[in-house]
């Protein structure tokens, strides 16, 4: 006869603050985000009580089928009309992505939703607390809010053969409900005109020397999913040490990883400890004085998958979105733009970047963000005072 499972305090914690949120919302849908803020949930308490109102059944079974694009799907993605794409990836690159969308499949509107992929997460948590649905494909940076919409069944399997075919199994859920659309990496950089070549920083430990102090400028894990990534690397790999030493060097604070790269091109602050590097890459080809440095230590990698909604109002318009892609083309428009990595293998990396293969970069790990994500928000917050 097997003992009982004895629930764990945290267990125990979190079914109460479940059960309290059941009695609180049961008549009004809305007070979850009010809940939420004035009890403290965290990021793993909120989105379990959210899935206690109807968003999606919790089934799970194995890939389907790979499937093609097909009149079918693209006579019924067009009767839909739109898609809603929620994602974190910078406007410059998923504006243009989606009017290529549309210029190939006319009569379906396509409305990017861009925010940080922390604030992304948090406001499909709230949506789905208050019932209310509206994304139809969402990508973030931080693979990790994947592992949770996949266990409550909100994510709807969905696999092309492109996907089947062309992308590295690492990058994809086995069972189809997500797959990697792209990889970029979280880089330092600095303005060529504010510091000389020899003078600039080879890692994260180098950022530490007070001559740089004053003169950084770097996202939050609280808002960019990047940054949550990034973060969870560099601790395992250098200690909140490294950080606690770091929030004594005078940092510019800004939310998104987007913003980093956009503050050094404009020459408010000279050196970047992180951000999306892609962004980097695209100042430095429009001529501005940029220079990416990949740190000794190692440089953090992020995937950044996306899924289509089991929920979604569009989901043909949806699968459709999904498939163009990550076709060979759609992966070539977001390598021609942006130049970042890849996760259809017939395409390859844009000229003139350094193949991935070739950069020391630290493991990505989405389960241990996920467990870590709320500590990492409070110690990090408590260290930079932001």
């Amino acid at each position: 006869m097997k003992s009982p499972v004895v629930p764990s305090e945290a267990e125990r914690s979190e079914a109460k603050s479940r059960d309290l949120f059941s009695r609180r919302t049961k008549k009004d849908p809305s007070a979850a985000l009010r809940f939420a803020r004035d009890d403290g949930l965290g990021r793993r308490s909120f989105l379990g009580a959210a899935a206690l109102l109807p968003f999606g059944a919790r089934v799970l079974s194995a890939a389907p089928p790979p499937e093609q694009i097909t009149p079918a799907l693209i006579e019924a993605a067009k009767k839909e009309g739109k898609v809603s794409y929620y994602t974190a990836m910078d406007l410059s690159v998923a504006e243009p992505m989606a009017r290529t969308f549309e210029a190939k499949y006319p009569g379906i509107k396509v409305t990017v939703e861009r925010t940080g992929s922390e604030r992304l997460f948090n406001r499909i948590a709230q949506e789905a607390a208050s019932n209310i649905r509206k994304v139809d494909v969402a990508n973030s940076a931080d693979a990790a809010h994947f592992l949770p919409w996949k266990r409550q069944g909100w994510l709807a399997p969905y696999v092309t053969v492109d996907m089947a075919e062309n992308v590295p199994a690492e990058q994809r859920d086995p069972d189809g409900t997500y797959v990697n659309q792209r990889t970029h990496l979280s880089a330092i950089a600095y303005n060529t005109k504010l510091v000389k070549p020899e003078d600039a920083p080879k890692g994260f430990v180098d950022l530490l020397d007070p001559k740089y102090a004053g003169k950084m400028v770097k996202g939050h894990p609280g808002y960019s999913g990047t940054i949550m990534t990034a973060t969870q690397q560099i601790v395992r790999e250098l200690g909140w040490e490294y950080f606690e030493k770091l929030g004594k060097q005078k940092v510019l604070q800004v939310q998104s990883a987007t913003e980093p790269p956009k503050k050094i091109e404009a020459g408010e602050r000279a050196i970047a400890v992180d951000g999306s590097d892609y962004l980097f890459w695209m100042a430095k080809e429009r001529g501005s004085p940029i220079e990416v440095v990949h740190a000794v230590e190692g440089t953090p990698l992020i995937t950044n998958p996306m899924a289509v909604f089991k929920a979604a109002p569009n989901p043909n318009a949806a699968r459709l979105l999904v498939a163009w892609i990550m076709s060979a083309e759609g992966q070539q428009f977001i390598v021609d733009l942006s130049g970042q990595y890849p996760a259809n293998k017939l395409v390859k990396a844009k000229a003139g970047r350094p193949a991935l293969a070739s950069i020391k970069t630290f493991k990505e790990d989405p389960a241990a963000v996920e467990k870590q994500a709320d500590e990492i928000k409070a110690r990090y917050a408590k260290i930079f005072k932001v």
